[in-house]
């Protein structure tokens, strides 16, 4: 644990009724003296005077005085919790700098749970997925995650590979014709139990993941099908512009909404066709370049329209497994009724983004590609690290399950299916991914 003392204002930056500054380390009974007068009793609200080295007030507030280990990062901690104004929360920082502190890093105090293990890197990673949350859904989820539910699934997992490793391990230590074919049952069971345990959690995870990051959904067709008119009626309002003219989308159009809480990151690309201006060409290049960042494409043509060779070439480019759905648009122009139908990856539907017919189904599709569920109650929110390692701890069980009675080998695939959900938790976690973590976290925090 760093010895440094670390001071910041923990509250957003801004005028605000009230503003926190927060101090952890082991000069925070000599910075409360320097700054109150006294140290406050600890875990009791205080009424104070924040004071100058003159004994001038600074501002008069609340003090929280919290002793090691219990406080939140597991060292003495003291909050002001003063007036919410930008220029009295720096001259009392300043204070308890001048008292010994040192600015915080961003996520320092969290870093500090983490090591002090009062939080996993999981619970401490959730800390800045609760206060990034786009939706009361992914706060939910976050929140879930912070208490540990996530953490919770994971050692659950953990502790059975453990159990399984020492049996595994028993039963090298004897030649292999006195390994009971009993024994060799019932770890075949065990893996497959733990198997569909990591399935279950990567369902879970993958939920979570998309809760938080979202889907990339990139609109592209000829032009003047009407891509910018479904991106207004996905977004619900007029972010780009529709007029007749071929071409009027030069650039990316983006939009992020919210389809039963889950973010969708919508891009309006340029009409492909061919054409001799530069700055429509442009465009057209940067459309191809967005496919190959999108989680979904949605094609458009119009209803009642031949597919044309543009349509064929899109769909010649489009990158493999990249799930897709192909969108009559202007059925209110000829006549068709709403419809769609849904097979694997691959999708058709036939709207008016004129009057919304069709939309709903469309957006079904959308949640459906993004991994949502009704009832998300046990979701928690996830990591795209945290999908990875899962994954590959799958893939090391799924090893050791095909080695048969060639136990030495499953004891490594086992191990290393244990080693990679450590890395979620931070059993097993390299200080350059701590770095990393705890750097994307607001100062403060």
């Amino acid at each position: 644990m760093d010895a440094d003392t670390i001071a910041a204002i923990a509250t957003a930056p801004g005028r605000g009724g009230i503003g926190v500054v927060r101090v952890s380390g082991a000069k925070v009974p000599d910075i409360a003296q320097g700054v109150l007068g006294r140290l406050p009793r600890a875990r009791n609200a205080t009424v104070a005077t924040f004071r100058d080295a003159h004994g001038v007030p600074l501002d008069q507030g609340l003090a929280l005085y919290f002793a090691a280990p219990h406080s939140f990062t597991g060292q003495p901690v003291l909050e002001l919790q003063g007036h919410g104004g930008p220029a009295v929360l720096n001259l009392v920082l300043q204070r308890c700098i001048e008292l010994g502190a040192r600015p915080a890093e961003p996520g320092e105090f969290t870093k500090r749970a983490f090591l002090s293990g009062k939080l996993d890197l999981a619970q401490a990673e959730s800390v800045a997925d609760l206060i990034e949350a786009a939706s009361s859904e992914g706060a939910l989820s976050a929140a879930r995650s912070l208490v540990g539910e996530f953490s919770a699934r994971v050692h659950a997992v953990v502790d059975g590979l453990t159990t399984l490793r020492m049996h595994v391990e028993a039963c090298i230590d004897f030649p292999d014709e006195d390994i009971d074919p009993a024994d060799l049952s019932t770890i075949a069971q065990k893996v497959e139990a733990l198997r569909q345990q990591l399935a279950d959690l990567v369902g879970a995870a993958g939920q979570g993941v998309v809760l938080r990051d979202g889907l990339t959904v990139v609109l592209i067709g000829r032009p003047n099908v009407g891509k910018s008119s479904l991106l207004n009626r996905l977004a619900q309002q007029d972010l780009a512009i529709v007029t007749p003219i071929a071409g009027t989308t030069r650039d990316q159009v983006r939009a992020s909404i919210l389809i039963k809480g889950v973010p969708i990151h919508l891009v309006d690309t340029a009409g492909l066709r061919e054409t001799d201006d530069p700055v429509e060409r442009i465009g057209i290049a940067r459309t191809w370049q967005a496919l190959e960042l999108a989680g979904a494409v949605v094609l458009l043509t119009e209803a009642g329209e031949m597919v044309a060779e543009t349509e064929a070439e899109i769909l010649s480019r489009l990158p493999p497994n990249l799930p897709m759905a192909w969108v009559y648009n202007k059925i209110d122009l000829h006549g068709q009724p709403a419809g769609h139908r849904v097979e694997s990856q691959h999708a058709s539907f036939r709207i008016s983004a004129l009057t919304g017919e069709g939309v709903e189904a469309l957006q079904g599709w959308l949640l459906q590609v993004a991994g949502w569920k009704p009832g998300g109650e046990g979701v928690f929110m996830a990591r795209t690290r945290h999908l990875t390692a899962l994954r590959s701890a799958a893939t090391h069980l799924d090893r050791g399950a095909t080695v048969g009675r060639q136990l030495e080998l499953m004891a490594e695939e086992l191990r290393l299916a244990q080693q990679a959900l450590g890395t979620i938790t931070g059993e097993f976690t390299a200080d350059d991914l701590l770095g990393e973590i705890f750097s994307r976290f607001c100062i403060g925090k």
